[in-house]
């Protein structure tokens, strides 16, 4: 009896060690991951404000040259817009007024800026 007495206590010993050791392995991490997950939710946070703050501030600059010329900022707006929407584009856009005269004018920027860019470079 007493042998059984003495196994017990040894197998709850061991099996308190094994607890402390997975608390002192699971609770360290997991409060690892929690400070990066925070950190991460902080620095999206700071991310979305900036941005806000930059388009809001961009806004406003538009909006004061709107208030001071109406007629070239709309014009200004609406050249940026189509430069951005067709700035990749492989595609020419010629004006209907000019295509009927039967002669179309056609200077292939992106071919010479390329080649210009290989005579720069010492290229052929």
């Amino acid at each position: 009896a007493f042998n059984d007495v003495q196994r017990a206590r040894q197998e709850r010993d061991k099996l308190i060690n094994e607890a402390e050791a997975f608390f002192n392995d699971v609770v360290p991490r997991a409060r690892g991951e929690s400070a990066q997950l925070v950190a991460q939710a902080e620095a999206y946070s700071a991310e979305i404000v900036n941005r806000a703050k930059g388009d809001a501030s961009r806004f406003n600059d538009i909006y004061k040259s709107y208030l001071m010329s109406k007629d070239v900022t709309i014009e200004r707006i609406y050249l940026e817009t189509f430069e951005e929407i067709l700035g990749n584009v492989n595609k020419v856009i010629i004006d209907t007024e000019v295509s009927q005269s039967g002669v179309l004018p056609f200077l292939p920027l992106p071919e010479l800026n390329n080649k210009n860019r290989t005579i720069r470079s010492g290229g052929n």
